[in-house]
């Protein structure tokens, strides 16, 4: 069953927290990525912890439905060659966990692995950060980082995503505009479960981060170009 949703949705101010690092086996992140594509060199992974408070932040078509308010971490693997035109890595999806039954129905019409339902927290009390993804209730993954919002930096550009929908792959453009919290430090990145099929892209020991942010606010499309990979909307 699909649903009566139209690209591009619109979402906005979402607590956002996105990593990047080094796995600590990069052979079995390698078989994640399909054949067709490249992962990075370094086989490096990246992951979406986040939360959309309220319904009406959240666009809809008109006809009465959207995503309303619910929470997401979606994980997955860096490409090799498919930069966008800033630099940032094009990135395939390997595992989604999304709260809202609407959303996991539009993502999986654009090709997204969606898999199991799943919860995702941000709690930050004071300084103190703990994201915390559960799925089917059971946590799976927990990132704790020191947070200062400060003075939020403005920032802006687009993210690219790699799907596949009948045997194509898809490119689709997300743009965004988030303010980053001025200081951000991760102390702790924990895959918790063992037997979950993301702990396959489990961290290196010691933790290697090569980018990060938390966003108290971050407004993006979802998707937004979007085409097959190498046509005018896919380049």
């Amino acid at each position: 069953m699909g649903t009566s949703l139209h690209p591009p949705q619109l979402i906005t101010n979402s607590r956002t927290l996105y990593l990047v690092w080094i796995p600590a086996d990069p052979a079995a992140v390698e078989k994640l990525v399909p054949e067709g594509l490249t992962p990075a060199g370094d086989r490096a992974c990246y992951i979406n912890q986040y939360v959309v408070d309220g319904p009406d932040q959240t666009s809809t078509t008109g006809a009465g439905e959207t995503f309303g308010a619910y929470s997401l971490t979606y994980l997955g693997a860096n490409l090799s060659g498919l930069d966008t035109e800033a630099g940032v890595p094009a990135r395939w999806w390997t595992h989604y966990h999304n709260s809202s039954d609407v959303m996991r129905r539009y993502a999986a019409e654009h090709g997204v692995p969606v898999g199991e339902p799943g919860r995702t927290t941000l709690d930050l009390d004071g300084d103190r950060l703990v994201v915390t993804t559960r799925v089917e209730e059971r946590p799976v993954i927990r990132t704790v980082a020191r947070v200062r919002i400060g003075n939020p930096v403005r920032v802006a550009g687009q993210l690219r995503y790699i799907t596949r929908r009948d045997d194509t792959f898809v490119s689709g453009r997300y743009p965004y505009v988030a303010d980053v919290a001025e200081h951000f430090e991760v102390e702790s990145f924990e895959f918790l479960d063992k037997t979950h099929p993301t702990y396959a892209l489990r961290p290196a020991d010691p933790l290697t981060l090569t980018f990060g942010f938390y966003a108290p606010s971050m407004t993006f499309c979802y998707p937004g170009g979007e085409g097959p990979l190498g046509s005018e909307h896919g380049s």
